[in-house]
């Protein structure tokens, strides 16, 4: 869930067809998490082993960074409608999302970057009850009088999942994050976890395997293919002349996810 917090962070100022996927691969009990958001602020993730219970860390919080390990590293591909994407790898330190996701930048992009993240889960039924974080950036004509009041600003803010218990809205914490800095607010959009799987997809993964690939497929009765992001089921059945695909129920429909906030700072 932090993970999937910081797509809409990171992409809002690209246009709607462009898309950013984050990975992480620690060699934590959790596995894989991946997380893939677009300029129109739909997100989508997974990770490989969702089960995962560990017991809380010296803190009293979840502790993420022994779920994900630190034996790994942080991929970024940016697809911006070039020619190629952008891809970029810097090691994973900690294993806590928002502490790798600053690190990836201070590496990879020479780009300062305050980047806080929280998730509160009811200790009951285990549901996420709220997630959220922000991202702060400097540019690159930022001097040190900038920095000095960001970093003033940060002074005694509370944990972002504090913030949205207490009810503040995200442009409520994005003037507590900022408070020495004057603001003028420039977008805002809903953030929605939807996933963009479909027949088409599969359809071009099939042409994709080629014909000996689909000369194995039509060995077996019928093959299934899950979504790895909504859990969708396609069912494919080659015979000597045709393929068929059929989908199966839609386990976790699109939802309203949040929205995240565009706003620029003046010193």
């Amino acid at each position: 869930t932090e993970i999937k917090s910081i797509c809409p962070q990171d992409f809002a100022i690209y246009s709607g067809d462009d898309s950013l996927t984050l990975q992480l691969n620690g060699g934590g009990p959790i596995g894989k998490v991946v997380a893939v958001g677009d300029g129109n602020a739909n997100v989508k993730g997974y990770v490989s082993n969702p089960l995962v219970d560990l017991p809380l860390n010296e803190k009293g919080k979840l502790d993420v960074g022994t779920a994900v390990g630190k034996s790994g590293n942080i991929y970024v591909l940016k697809d911006l409608g070039l020619k190629e994407p952008y891809c970029a790898q810097t090691p994973i330190i900690s294993g806590e999302i928002a502490e790798d996701i600053t690190a990836y930048y201070a590496t990879s992009e020479q780009t300062p970057t305050v980047c806080a993240l929280g998730v509160l889960v009811d200790p009951q039924t285990e549901n996420v009850l709220l997630a959220g974080g922000f991202l702060i950036q400097l540019l690159p004509t930022a001097g040190e009088d900038t920095i000095s009041l960001v970093e003033k600003s940060l002074e005694g803010v509370k944990p972002v999942t504090t913030m949205l218990a207490e009810g503040l809205t995200p442009e409520e914490i994005c003037k507590t994050v900022l408070s020495e800095f004057p603001m003028q607010l420039l977008d805002t959009q809903n953030v929605e976890y939807k996933c963009d799987c479909s027949t088409e997809r599969v359809t071009r993964a099939l042409i994709g395997a080629g014909e000996d690939g689909l000369r194995e497929m039509a060995e077996d009765e019928q093959t299934e293919v899950c979504c790895h992001f909504c859990n969708k089921k396609y069912i494919i059945i080659v015979s000597k002349n045709k393929i068929k695909i059929f989908s199966c129920v839609f386990n976790v429909p699109p939802r309203p996810a949040g929205i995240w906030v565009l706003v620029k700072v003046f010193k």
